[in-house]
């Protein structure tokens, strides 16, 4: 079995390992990536607000009483002077000034620009073909490592840039239409340009060589503000009130609903105006709160490490165990994502849990698939033996046994051996053999001892008749003490396995009794006695519920051998396929009564 698992196995295991790499080189999983990125992004924002930071809205109101926009350039005057007056440290603005205006207002603003020496003015790069189109995504999915180029650059009118910081304000927006990424540095014919923020941070004294050495160019958004967390003047009551605005940085930006351009996707707040991400960016560049992610070199490593872990499980648990353990696993990878994101490291989890889900199936489908074919090589090579077994007990009977089904109460038991995979991997083949042959005869001859039918072997289950084909007075009894016994034998087989081959092996028993369709069912190649109904299909789903070396019963057989086995309720059970829940109880004991007359019919005691 070893050799043909290994046949199965690798190749199956190949290609799975292929898919994972394909899924990573393609990054088909990114948008749950991304995904995963926000949800992170949202659960560790702490609103810690570097209270140097303010915006000045171009608002509705703003709109309405300074007039529709363009504004005439001379109503930035005021607001210049009144900034300068109350001691603001840099003044940025949000906005273009590379359109001409009226000539005088434009000579009068750049006189004021030329009093001032704490003024950003951006401008906007304009890039090749589709990165012309910054909303595409494109310019995210440029390597962080390198400054964009840019075929040139949008720059305020050559009046107002003599009197200004030079800067840019484009936006690095991923695929799916969201901000999570800044362009420290774009790359243009007349050389390096920072971004707003970024110019805005260093001549507010922050060290950005720090920052662009560990950033060059592209840097992640730590997103801790929601735009109600930042203090907020409408740009019409700048003149009118009184702020303190001494060594502040202050933003300048449009907030007025239509300005549609000036809007973007943040992972905290959905759509929010662009000027609320430029003051998260200066928060975090203020603050120092930079935000890492995990090296490239350190993704297969991880890739693989969860993939042995996926292979692991199906090797050393059972299905269900390793569900849980599974599951447990991706549950401790996420909290410990969750914690880095909250040191300032972002770690994906994705592909490596989607590797190890997939070493999972994989795995625990090739050996289901493995174990059905050893059961199905073992029915064939046994399977010839059950059909006489049932035709003896017909021939020796007075009963006359009909062709084709008839509606008769039995007594059903289904055992399975479990470990039987486990130990066969250490066995040679007639090794095998032997140990399934000495189990049948164990089982055979518990059950012939007790009037019991063997309807048939599946590998290494047994399932067994009693009341059927002949009539078996106390057949309930007979069935749990078939059960009893067996247990009993097998105490001393799974000491000689467990001495032998290191391997616990053990036998699950489920027993039931009801109405069931019993006879001579098949084709026309071949026929066999069996059983079939729904109350077979319960004794085999109670058998499904016992544990190792445990024999539980339904209601049905209990009440009819009190008198005989001590039990002890093991309480309800949702059986698969059934809506209702049904008792269960353990077989713990014989209470050494003596057991009922095999032979003639007798008056059964009520059931209690």
């Amino acid at each position: 079995m070893r050799k043909t698992l290994l046949k199965t196995a690798v190749p199956a295991n190949a290609v799975m390992v292929l898919a994972v790499l394909l899924l990573l080189l393609t990054d088909s999983l990114n948008a749950l990536k991304l995904s995963l990125y926000d949800f992170h992004m949202r659960m560790t924002m702490d609103h810690r607000y570097h209270h140097d930071i303010v915006v000045v809205g171009i608002d509705d109101q703003s709109l309405k009483e300074i007039g529709s926009w363009p504004w005439d350039r001379t109503a930035y005057i005021p607001l210049l002077q009144k900034l300068e007056n109350a001691g603001a440290k840099v003044i940025a603005f949000d906005i273009l000034f590379s359109e001409k205006g009226d000539p005088d207002s434009d000579r009068s603003l750049a006189e004021e620009l030329e009093k001032h020496r704490n003024i950003v003015l951006p401008g906007q790069a304009v890039f090749e073909g589709s990165y012309n189109d910054v909303a595409n995504g494109s310019l995210a999915k440029q390597n962080r490592n390198q400054a964009p180029a840019a075929k040139r650059m949008n720059l305020p009118l050559d009046l107002f840039g003599k009197a200004s910081q030079p800067a840019h304000l484009n936006a690095a927006v991923d695929g799916d239409g969201v901000i999570r990424r800044t362009y420290l540095q774009i790359r243009t014919p007349s050389g390096l340009f920072p971004s707003l923020a970024l110019k805005a941070a260093e001549m507010a004294g922050v060290d950005t060589r720090s920052v662009t050495k560990r950033f060059p160019y592209s840097m992640p958004i730590r997103y801790d503000l929601l735009s109600e967390d930042i203090q907020y003047i409408p740009f019409s009551k700048v003149q009118t009130g009184s702020y303190n605005l001494k060594d502040r940085i202050v933003l300048v930006g449009f907030t007025a609903s239509g300005f549609e351009n000036d809007d973007g996707m943040t992972p905290v707040e959905g759509r929010t105006k662009l000027v609320y991400a430029q003051a998260n960016i200066i928060n975090q560049l203020m603050q120092g709160r930079l935000l890492k992610e995990a090296e490239a070199r350190l993704s297969l490593p991880l890739l693989f490490l969860f993939l042995a872990a996926g292979w692991w499980l199906t090797r050393r648990t059972r299905p269900a165990a390793g569900a849980g353990f599974l599951l447990l696993l991706a549950l401790l990878a996420l909290a410990a994502q969750y914690a880095a994101f909250s040191a300032g490291y972002f770690v994906d989890a994705v592909y490596p849990l989607t590797a190890m889900l997939l070493a999972y199936l994989v795995n625990l489908s090739v050996q289901v698939y493995q174990e059905s074919r050893h059961k199905q090589h073992i029915v064939q090579q046994f399977g010839r033996y059950l059909s006489p077994e049932v035709v003896k007990e017909i021939a020796g009977s007075d009963q006359a046994i009909g062709v084709g089904g008839v509606n008769k109460v039995l007594t059903i038991l289904f055992l399975d051996v479990r470990g039987f995979t486990a130990l066969s991997e250490k066995l040679r083949p007639e090794e095998v053999v032997g140990f399934l042959n000495r189990m049948f005869d164990l089982i055979t001859e518990k059950a012939h001892a007790h009037h019991g039918t063997i309807d048939k072997f599946i590998g290494d289950a047994a399932m067994i008749l009693y009341n059927a084909p002949l009539d078996v007075p106390y057949h309930e009894y007979h069935a749990v003490r078939t059960a009893y016994d067996i247990q009993q034998g097998m105490e001393k087989v799974r000491a000689e396995v467990k001495e032998l081959y290191g391997v616990t092996i053990s036998v699950g028993i489920g027993i039931h009794t009801g109405e069931v369709v019993v006879g001579n069912i098949g084709s026309s190649v071949r026929v066999d006695y069996t059983a079939i109904g729904d109350n077979v299909n319960l004794a085999a789903r109670i058998e499904s519920q016992a544990a190792a070396n445990q024999i539980l019963v339904s209601e049905a057989t209990r009440v009819r051998t009190l008198d005989y086995f001590e039990y002890l309720s093991v309480g309800e059970r949702t059986l698969k396929g059934k809506t209702s829940a049904f008792p269960l109880y353990e077989v713990t004991g014989a209470l050494g009564t003596p057991e009922p007359p095999g032979g003639g019919l007798k008056e059964r005691r009520k059931p209690r």
